[in-house]
């Protein structure tokens, strides 16, 4: 049996169908004075290849993350190479718009050139050398941004599913206060800067539990970390809302902000057993698991909009935690999940389609801020 809220939707859908699905209210309008509303923008819309989607990022947003332009492959390839022409045009979008800006990521396992763990025998380098390159790049890049900036993610998935760190190569050659180190080395870069620890897959119990035992460790040792991102690469039906509202609540406990930092809503089956973001995973293509290649069924599109509108109440119900909600692209059409793991499929994750026009998760998520003000 459909529940009240379900139908509540389903009409709300239905009005908004027939209404051309525009709207007067844009989302970081419906959003003031409860949390930001971000997207994460590419290569495109930095430079101002695509115009329509530039449009609707001015319109809709008040926050921006970039998809690519600050990792460390592309702003830092070589030793004595920086490369800061898309980061600047980065900055700049920013501060032409008024947004509050972040940087996304300092320290990661991925996209992070050999160099930087190797010698020029191919060797790994020691504790000291890794530990000065780490220095000399967040210090270079978070110094060159201070005060324009405004949230940096310092240290990017350092968490094994089961809680336990990563044996990535930083834990592997400088050991566990290597992510300590990045947060105090973004401090000193910039002291007015947030400090983010980002991650995915937070709402699994084990994982959860790991980095609840990770923040309140650095928090005792005195580590400035302001917040921590939850990706929010969801489905359908995970993770359930009971989880949700149980993850932000439990890092609430610990004094630190919440972001959702990266959020997406993957409506095809799914191709891995376990809800994960690690890109790189990889799954042979496989018709089944594209189903909607010539279009999205109405119903998935309610269903769709149904999981966002629970999602924002969870994060409306915590927004004296949360502090910004960030959607990782602008429309459909820019969705990593396009690509990953199954390359080629066609996804439908985001609150705009491949035309950039508003579909009906849009709606869902503008009225569930209505709905707040209503209630207040």
């Amino acid at each position: 049996m459909l529940n009240r809220r379900f139908i509540a939707v389903t009409a709300l859908l239905a009005a908004s169908m027939a209404a051309g699905a525009q709207t007067r209210t844009s989302l970081k309008e419906a959003y003031r004075g409860n949390f930001l509303i971000g997207a994460a923008i590419g290569t495109p819309q930095i430079t101002g290849q695509d115009s329509r989607g530039d449009a609707i990022v001015e319109a809709q947003f008040d926050a921006i993350s970039p998809e690519n332009a600050l990792k460390w492959e592309r702003i830092h390839p070589k030793p004595d190479t920086y490369d800061f022409t898309l980061a600047d045009r980065y900055v700049a979008f920013g501060e032409k718009h008024h947004m509050f800006t972040v940087a996304h990521c300092l320290v990661w396992h991925n996209q992070v050139p050999d160099w930087v763990f190797r010698d020029d025998k191919g060797n790994f380098v020691d504790r000291v050398t890794l530990l000065k390159r780490m220095h000399d790049h967040i210090s270079t890049i978070v110094g060159r941004y201070k005060g324009r900036i405004q949230s940096w993610d310092v240290v990017n998935e350092a968490l094994n599913e089961d809680g336990t760190l990563r044996q990535s190569p930083w834990l592997k050659i400088i050991g566990e206060d290597y992510i300590a180190k990045a947060f105090q080395y973004a401090h000193q870069a910039d002291p007015q800067a947030q400090l983010t620890y980002n991650d995915y897959s937070l709402e699994i119990e084990a994982k959860r539990k790991g980095a609840l035992a990770l923040i309140a460790k650095l928090k005792a040792q005195g580590v400035p970390v302001t917040s921590v991102g939850l990706q929010g690469h969801n489905s359908l039906t995970w993770p359930s809302v009971e989880d949700q509202d149980a993850t932000i609540s439990a890092f609430a406990k610990l004094g630190v902000k919440v972001v959702i930092s990266e959020l997406d809503i993957d409506v095809l089956p799914r191709a891995a057993q376990h809800p994960s973001a690690e890109v790189s995973l990889k799954v042979l293509e496989d018709p089944k698991l594209n189903p909607y290649a010539d279009g999205l069924p109405p119903s998935v599109q309610q269903e769709l909009a149904q999981r966002y509108a629970d999602l924002f109440g969870v994060y409306l119900k915590h927004r004296d935690v949360v502090t910004r909600v960030t959607f990782w692209g602008v429309t459909d059409g820019d969705s990593w999940l396009n690509d990953w793991p199954v390359k080629g499929r066609t996804s439908y994750p985001l609150l705009f389609d491949r035309s950039g026009q508003p579909k009906p998760a849009f709606q869902a998520v503008t009225r569930a801020a209505a709905d707040v003000k209503t209630m207040n």
